[in-house]
């Protein structure tokens, strides 16, 4: 089984400016060409965490899954992140995950951040999503989400790779780094979080903290308050040794998810 070659994208996002956003991402998303597998965008990363969906949902295959497409073809490399998505009288925070091939798989947030009104704006998704790319599986979620362990529960080892993609104040970014690395070690797996920084157009503040967490809890690659990119390899041969050695998940608990207005 081959490693696997990840990019995180800490950067700044242009509130609501959708075509100012793709043009960066763009210049970034190049400079990986040859050097990735796998490429993260924020959550929301073409308009920043907000809620006016009215004005900057767009239905599916338009303006950004376009653009998603075109990217992953370009770098021969997924291409993954949340935007707002239109569709069937619903809107999404809704994960791309887009194969360079065109082939792409969607996950829709589950957990919505009442915090600042998001179930008020957009419908929460019922699936998790876990994806096979070059040899690992991957389960990609957003956000809030991580608060949640249940929903991320790797019972039968069903990924290799966590994920979240995030807008993660800056203000409760203790948490974001303790759950990070709690997911990683309570699901033997690697754990992948991306954050924003900047200052969106209400005025919250975004710190980074991106990281990369081994099924040990070890921080393999961490990025304070800066724009850059992360780009690690992950080894299977590691994950597969720690998985031998210590498999936890042969005591973990049954349990059914059930969620009120289901």
């Amino acid at each position: 089984m081959q490693d696997l070659r990840i990019s995180l994208v800490q950067s700044d996002i242009h509130w609501h400016e959708i075509g100012a956003n793709l043009a960066m991402y763009e210049e970034k998303i190049w400079a990986l060409k040859g050097k990735t597998d796998l490429v993260l965008l924020p959550e929301m990363f073409q308009t920043g965490f907000s809620m006016q969906n009215t004005e900057l949902a767009e239905p599916m295959n338009f303006t950004t899954f376009k653009w998603m497409k075109q990217m992953a073809l370009q770098i021969d490399a997924v291409i993954a992140g949340s935007f707002m998505v239109r569709e069937e009288g619903g809107v999404f925070n809704r994960l791309i995950w887009m194969q360079p091939n065109g082939e792409w798989q969607k996950y829709d947030k589950r957990h919505l951040f009442r915090m600042a009104d998001e179930h008020d704006h957009f419908d929460f998704g019922t699936e998790r999503l876990i994806v096979e790319w070059r040899g690992w599986k991957v389960c990609p979620m957003v956000c809030y989400d991580l608060r949640f362990p249940v929903w991320a529960r790797n019972r039968n080892l069903e990924y290799d790779l966590l994920l979240y993609v995030a807008n993660w104040p800056a203000v409760r970014v203790n948490a974001w780094d303790a759950l990070l690395k709690a997911r990683a070690i309570e699901n033997v797996s690697y754990t992948a979080g991306l954050n924003r920084v900047g200052t969106d157009g209400n005025g919250i503040e975004y710190n980074g903290h991106s990281g990369v967490y081994s099924p040990k809890g070890e921080t393999l690659a961490f990025s304070d308050s800066e724009q850059e990119i992360i780009t690690l390899t992950l080894s299977r041969e590691d994950l597969d040794h720690f998985r031998t050695k210590f498999p936890a998940h042969l005591d973990a608990d049954d349990f059914e998810i059930k969620k009120t207005g289901e």
